[in-house]
């Protein structure tokens, strides 16, 4: 991976963190850098997903990829909002 790669998953994975914390209903009790890690995590977890099921290079977006990206940053800000409503 080139480093346009990298910086391209930085922002794509900000971005899908954004959008999986949407998803989640109500307020989530952690700050926009733990949304932005989490969604970058996500990002790149979810384009190896889509490349292992041969769905990531399609013409056009891919939605598929997309949707793997975002139900993952999901469950990720909901599984650390989780994590931090405990302590």
């Amino acid at each position: 991976m080139e480093i346009s790669g990298i910086i391209t998953a930085i922002v794509i994975g900000i971005i899908i963190g954004g959008l999986g914390r949407l998803v989640i209903p109500g307020r989530q009790h952690i700050g926009i850098l733990w949304t932005m890690l989490i969604g970058i995590v996500a990002a790149l977890i979810g384009t190896a997903i889509a490349y292992g099921l041969d769905v990531a290079d399609t013409g056009g977006i891919d939605w598929i990829e997309l949707l793997f990206q975002v139900v993952l940053a999901a469950g990720g800000v909901a599984a650390v909002d989780r994590a931090k409503a405990r302590r």
